[in-house]
């Protein structure tokens, strides 16, 4: 009696071939209720970025201490007060300023 292939004896190709053997179930999805596009008004209304979160990366640092008692003294989440005001620096510098060129030489 022959063993029945396992997902962990296929090749590659094997797993690829398998896949496309099965039966595709998208023919089945009744389109009929939805719209052919949507319309301007709602892209109008769309916000981009609107979930974005930028990736956090842990570092350490060292802080002053008066800044510090300043940050923590405006209650919890200090960390998030250290971030929020570097960002908005990042962001000043890099909006380019009128009649101000960027570069080091100008």
């Amino acid at each position: 009696m022959e063993k029945k292939p396992t997902r962990d004896s296929m090749t590659r190709a094997e797993k690829f071939e398998f896949v496309r053997s099965l039966p595709n179930e998208d023919d089945k999805i009744d389109y009929s209720d939805a719209p052919a596009r949507l319309p301007p008004e709602v892209w109008a209304k769309g916000v981009v970025g609107k979930y974005y979160r930028p990736l956090k990366k842990q570092v350490t640092c060292r802080i002053d201490a008066d800044v510090l008692v300043w940050l923590k003294a405006k209650g919890a989440g200090y960390l998030t007060q250290v971030n929020t005001i570097l960002r908005a620096q990042m962001e000043r510098e890099r909006k380019p300023r009128k009649g101000k060129s960027r570069t080091a030489a100008g």
